[in-house]
């Protein structure tokens, strides 16, 4: 895939800034008109990131994937995810194939995209993905029995 000058510097001016903030990127994927890599801080995983070659902004995205038996233990918080992921300033994609995925994001217009910008939507949107991790965690003593 041949990408345009602009989608080039997206991609390096996305990295750098990642670099500066202490991240380490997974090897970027190409596919069709979309680069797409993971970051992760200390061998922790944080997330993921797209850019777009007809978009004008930078998406960070991180997907939880439940069994369909936990259906009904996900819809009895999905109320209370969806309050964090506003108030973070974050929104939200369910999808339902064999199991079923709910997928956090935020965006970063590149037009306004530097080093404190992706640092301040980082650190709500890891806060984000941090409280909905806290809302859904099963106990594990419960699991055991």
């Amino acid at each position: 895939m041949k990408y345009t000058k602009l989608m080039k510097e997206r991609i390096r001016r996305v990295n750098v800034l990642f670099k500066e903030l202490g991240y380490d990127l997974t090897e970027g994927e190409i596919s069709d008109n979309t680069f797409s890599a993971g970051f992760e801080k200390e061998s922790e995983f944080c997330g993921g990131f797209f850019i777009d070659d007809d978009s004008k902004f930078l998406e960070i995205a991180f997907t939880f994937s439940f069994s369909p038996r936990m259906a009904s233990f996900i819809q009895e918080r999905l109320e209370e995810m969806l309050k964090i992921c506003y108030e973070y300033g974050c929104y939200m994609n369910i999808q339902k194939f064999e199991d079923f995925n709910f997928s956090v994001f935020s965006k970063v217009y590149f037009a306004g995209l530097n080093y404190y910008s992706l640092k301040e939507t980082l650190k709500d949107f890891l806060f984000c993905v941090d409280d909905i991790k806290e809302t859904i965690e099963i106990n594990a003593e419960n699991q055991e029995d």
